[in-house]
Order: C-alpha cells, then structure tokens, then sequence
C-alpha cells in the first residue's frame, strides 16, 4: 500500500499499511502511544521534536494545521479510505471506534465516557499545563505568584473531582478501564513528576487518585505506550 501525503515526505513510512502516529512523549502525547498498545493495533511511530520545532515543519502542518502533536495518519480509515487526524481526544474516541476497545458500545456510557475525556482535554491539560509552567519553566521566575497559585489551587480543585469520582470505583467510568483513564494518566503523572508539583497541589490529599495512578502505571500496555515516541 502506498500512500500519499505531504507527512511521508518528511518522515517516510516504512509500514504504509500500518496506521502512523506522529508524537512526542508529553502528557498529550503519549495517550495515543499508550492507547494504541493497550488495543494492539498495528501501527508505526514518529517521533516529532518539539524542542526542534518539528511540529512547524510544513509536512507536519499539512497533517495539522495546528502544528501540535499527536496527529495520525490511517491508509485504512473509515471507509477503507485514508483518514489525518488530529487533537488527542478525538484520536482516541477515534481508536476506541476502529479498536472496539475502550470506549462502551452503550450509548449512555459511552457519552458520560467522552464526557470525562473533555473534562480532561478543557480543564485538567490546561490547567496542569499552566501549573507546569509557572511552577517549572519560566514562570518560577515572575515575581509576582498570582498566576503560580490561581493555576495551584485549581489543578487541586480538579485533582479533587478526580478523586471523588474514584472513591467508589477502581477507574473513571467504574470496573471497566477506558479512553477516559487514558487520557488522565499521563497529565497526573506528569504533575506529580516531571512537574514537580506534588507539594504545591497537596497530592497526598487524593489517596484515590494515588491508588489509580499506580494501577494505571503499572499496565504493560501504559508503561509500552510511555516510551512509543522517548526515543
């Protein structure tokens, strides 16, 4: 199978056949890595240097206008025809759909799962985002701390939801593990981690949100998926 887009000409599939992912391991990166070893579908990875700017080159642009990653590329989308797609939520409701994995086929479920997936891409990502800048990066620097803590105290306000919605249930939609939790792990992660920001939102306050993370850490597939585009 050949395929024909702008993208290959930059980062040449070796697996045209395959489903392309185009990434970076960051917190909205690596859910679709994670994603895509928790379902087994076949696919080729591509590591996009933000650091490089690779995602402004215009191969990449003529996959995402919005020059972020992740995007993908499926020579075998719906259709049997070739689907781009980008913006990590809709890339993994996407997958969940092509996989049959992840996403419930109840349609009340499967709403209040997409549900918690946007309540991921609107809040907790930007506001850890934030967070993460004014506590790590250039930020620390202001002198002025407003921002710093406005951002603190509503990552903890958030963190808090998270952690009522678990205190009933081992993952977000209950006994079943879904695109829901994909898309958290990596953020909370990321918070607590590379962030460095567990003392600042007061994590040991959400023994819940602990709990889930270490289940969630420790699937093969989540800790495959982390590595997909860590070069």
């Amino acid at each position: 199978m050949s395929v024909d887009h702008p993208i290959f000409t930059r980062w040449p599939a070796r697996y045209p056949d395959r489903l392309q992912l185009f990434s970076a391991p960051t917190p909205n990166g690596v859910k679709v890595g994670i994603m895509l070893e928790e379902s087994g579908l076949a696919y080729e990875p591509h590591r996009i240097d933000i650091m490089a700017n690779e995602s402004h080159d215009p191969a990449f642009l003529a996959l995402n206008p919005n020059g972020k990653i992740p995007a993908i590329y499926d020579p075998q989308g719906p259709g049997e025809k070739p689907l781009a797609l980008f913006e990590s939520g809709a890339i993994l409701i996407y997958l969940a759909d092509k996989s049959g994995r992840f996403l419930s086929p109840d349609p009340a479920a499967r709403y209040e799962t997409i549900q918690w997936v946007m309540w991921q891409m609107g809040g907790v990502g930007p506001m850890f985002g934030q967070l993460g800048f004014f506590h790590k990066f250039a930020g620390r620097e202001y002198a002025d701390k407003r921002p710093r803590d406005r951002y603190a105290a509503e990552s903890a306000r958030l963190l808090g939801v998270l952690d009522d919605r678990l205190a009933t249930r081992p993952w977000v939609m209950g006994d079943d593990y879904s695109i829901a939790d994909i898309s958290l792990l990596g953020w909370v992660r990321n918070l607590i981690g590379f962030y460095g920001a567990a003392d600042i939102v007061g994590f040991e306050r959400f023994a819940h949100v602990q709990r889930w993370l270490d289940a969630g850490l420790a699937r093969p597939g989540v800790q495959r998926g982390l590595e997909v585009t860590a070069g």
